[in-house]
């Protein structure tokens, strides 16, 4: 049986978008409250009965969490132009190493805009 498991987490971030142009409201420092869905794919083990334990997908992504919540998401490393496409990017390759069953990484902005990455 193959499965897709969704975990959610959400953080506080300021950011300003410098590729946008001069006078475009993004371009100006604004603040979200991002969501965040990590999504785990694969075989579920018939002797165990589930692919992984969800507290195993939340341990991998609290140090993530810790990085992004209530920090100005242009200050750091790799997040100098954090549009949602790069901060999904960033979000997915740090998790790939923990999670070597990730499949996707979907950032709300909004509750009506998100980026869906699943990798190159």
């Amino acid at each position: 049986m193959r499965v897709r498991l969704v975990k959610s987490f959400d953080f506080e971030a300021a950011h300003w978008l410098p590729c946008f142009p001069e006078g475009h409201k993004c371009r100006r420092m604004h603040g979200h409250s991002f969501k965040v869905d990590v999504i785990v794919e694969g075989e579920v083990p018939q002797d165990k009965g589930y692919l992984v334990d969800y507290g195993d997908i939340k341990s991998a992504v609290e140090p993530i969490k810790q990085r992004l919540d209530h920090f100005v998401l242009n200050e750091i490393d790799g997040l100098e132009n954090p549009t949602s496409e790069m901060i999904a990017k960033w979000v997915f390759d740090r998790l790939k190493r923990e999670l070597p069953i990730l499949a996707e990484v979907v950032v709300h902005e909004t509750c009506t805009s998100r980026c869906h990455y699943r990798g190159d």
